[in-house]
């Protein structure tokens, strides 16, 4: 089975609410679906205050497998549908992956070897 670098991880970190949005977008702009990890916000302006309460804000982190043919397109559709030209709204990033197993969806799709 050939698995080299030709996969990287779109991680995306966005406000409680905001996942289904934004796998729905990537999933029309290629990527065949993603995880959400649920979270909480513990920057320096993540706290607010209710009653004196600090109340740190719930997050929705989504992590995206995609090969790496796809990730600009992919990107650019999270980055549209997460408002991330707006402050506040979230923060994503792209990490190249060493070695991936178990995709033999992916694998298919791009016409590498499955045993």
């Amino acid at each position: 089975m050939k698995i080299g670098r030709d996969h990287q991880l779109i991680v995306t970190i966005i406000k409680k609410g905001w996942a289904e949005r934004v796998i729905n977008a990537a999933q029309k702009a290629g990527a065949r679906g993603g995880t959400i990890i649920h979270g909480r916000g513990v920057g320096i302006h993540e706290t607010k205050k209710l009653l004196g309460i600090p109340i740190e804000p719930e997050k929705e982190l989504i992590l995206t497998l995609i090969h790496k043919d796809k990730t600009d397109t992919v990107l650019k559709a999270i980055v549209d549908a997460g408002q991330f030209n707006k402050p506040g709204t979230g923060i994503g990033f792209v990490i190249d992956v060493e070695k991936v197993v178990g995709i033999v969806h992916l694998l298919e799709q791009f016409g590498e070897e499955v045993p």
